[in-house]
């Protein structure tokens, strides 16, 4: 494919995905037994050393992101643009930000004494975890491999990565890619379905990361247990875009269309419903539907277009469409869209209006462009409902004022939060990007992945002589009984005033 317009959906789609390649337990034996052996060799790479691996991998990406983009929109139908900016580019600024500062973070970090260890000098040095394991999704195939893969090279481990299954064209680009930069004991990369991932999770592995679902993450953190296996789970929610009646409401509806249908909606931080004043509905749906016509256009250019992608099975088309269904039959509205193809992997952009929050529509993570507008009377009650929700992995809110951010801010809690925008937050990798309980524990981007995938190594210093001697028994002899009583003054001089 050329950096022009991408081809026709349709056309991507013609070609059968790849003969699915399964890994043998002796491959995955083989894989885990290399890289346990090499994972010292890897932990005491210098920062330079590491940083030639990443600038490896940079090198490959950018020589191949055609492929790369190539398999995204035969998976996912993604359009070129789409695939440059959320996945192909993204990971390449995600290492360049890295190789810039990972000497920084690497170098040990002095850190004070209490005054009982008088002469002692203390540190941090950040170690690698070992050997790490990556599960990756579907959704953003290149971006959500690459990026932790990223931050465990920079961390000093070794990697194994599982890519989805049911990208199978992006699984295929991801492995020959690595495989022409790695040897398998530094990065290796192992095809399968859920046995695969089944047999890896239940080796002893430093660490794992897994970006999915979180019926799938809890299987993880089940597995990683007998182990005592560290686990960082990127997973999901119903992330709410929630509107007060003092925003912008043309410029809440442009944010979060495009929100919402990026990807198809298949993003992990997609606003997942709308909850509005209810003397603003109308005017948000006549904005969102302008929006949507104009961004995407309407009938069968939605269809034949480049901008709009494809759910990534027909089961995914089958299950929106029930609890669409079940919805509208409890009382909802289907306002836009409501175009439903199994066979083409296709959802119209769907916008439904009078859902409530018993409908089947508010009972699961949508993870696709149907849209559910709920309304409130009071904006009390609306983060009421947010709070019973889980916690999702982003909020997205839309005010024009600074008391209503911070009020937003102190009441409720989610992963992430945007203020008047969607989804941006993840650009940022200056910011932590993780869930909060059921959607997701740990964090990575920037400095934080490279934390995720460090062990926090705390270092004291002991001089010779030592003043601890002071402290040591028998404690009936005058110098500990003084010491003793030393730190009782002291205490009183730094301790709390009443």
């Amino acid at each position: 494919m050329t950096t022009g317009t991408a081809a026709p959906v349709s056309e991507v789609f013609r070609a059968g995905p790849p003969a699915p390649r399964e890994a043998s337990a002796q491959e995955i034996q083989t894989v885990f037994g290399a890289q346990r052996a090499w994972r010292w060799q890897a932990a005491q790479t210098t920062a330079p050393e590491r940083q030639a691996i990443l600038r490896r991998l940079h090198d490959a990406i950018r020589a191949q992101r055609a492929r790369l983009a190539d398999a995204l929109a035969r998976d996912l139908g993604k359009s070129r643009a789409e695939a440059e900016v959320s996945e192909i580019h993204a990971v390449l600024e995600e290492t360049q930000f890295i190789l810039r500062r990972l000497g920084r973070w690497m170098a040990p970090r002095r850190v004070g004494t209490p005054l009982m260890l008088p002469g002692t000098r203390s540190e941090v040095r950040f170690q690698a975890r070992g050997v790490t394991l990556i599960l990756s999704p579907w959704n953003y195939p290149v971006n959500l491999a690459l990026a932790p893969l990223v931050a465990s090279l920079a961390a000093g481990n070794t990697v194994v990565l599982k890519p989805s299954e049911k990208a199978p064209h992006t699984a295929r680009a991801l492995r020959e890619l690595l495989e022409s930069v790695f040897e398998p004991k530094l990065v290796a990369v192992l095809e399968g379905g859920p046995g695969v991932a089944r047999a890896l999770t239940d080796l002893p592995f430093d660490h794992i990361f897994f970006t999915g679902s979180g019926a799938v993450g809890r299987r993880v953190m089940a597995a990683a247990a007998p182990n005592l296996t560290s686990v960082t789970l990127e997973l999901g929610g119903k992330s709410p875009a929630l509107i007060h009646d003092s925003a912008n409401l043309r410029d809440a509806a442009e944010r979060i269309a495009w929100g919402k249908l990026l990807n198809a909606g298949q993003t992990c931080v997609a606003p997942d419903y709308v909850l509005l004043p209810e003397r603003m509905c109308a005017a948000f749906l006549l904005e969102i539907d302008a929006v949507i016509a104009r961004r995407y256009g309407d009938h069968a250019w939605l269809r034949a277009g480049p901008d709009y992608g494809r759910l990534v099975d027909g089961e995914s088309v089958r299950r929106l469409r029930q609890l669409t269904a079940d919805s509208v039959a409890q009382g909802a509205r289907v306002v836009r869209g409501g175009d439903f193809d199994p066979q083409a992997r296709f959802i119209s952009p769907t916008v439904v209006a009078d859902v409530t929050p018993e409908m089947p529509l508010m009972q699961e993570e949508l993870f696709g462009p149907v849209l559910p507008v709920l309304t409130y009377r009071d904006f009390g009650g609306a983060l009421d409902l947010i709070r019973r929700q889980d916690s999702p992995l982003a909020l997205y809110l839309f005010t024009g004022e600074p008391a209503v951010t911070g009020r937003v801010v102190r009441e409720t809690t989610s992963g992430g939060m945007v203020v008047n925008g969607t989804v941006i937050h993840l650009i940022n990798p200056h910011l932590p990007f993780g869930g909060v309980g059921p959607s997701g524990m740990g964090k990575y981007h920037g400095e934080h992945g490279f934390r995720t995938f460090s062990h926090e190594r705390a270092i004291l210093h002991e001089p010779s002589p030592s003043p601890v001697r002071f402290l040591y028994p028998p404690y009936g002899r005058p110098l500990p009984r003084l010491t003793a009583w030393a730190l009782r003054q002291l205490e009183r001089q730094v301790g709390p005033r009443e």
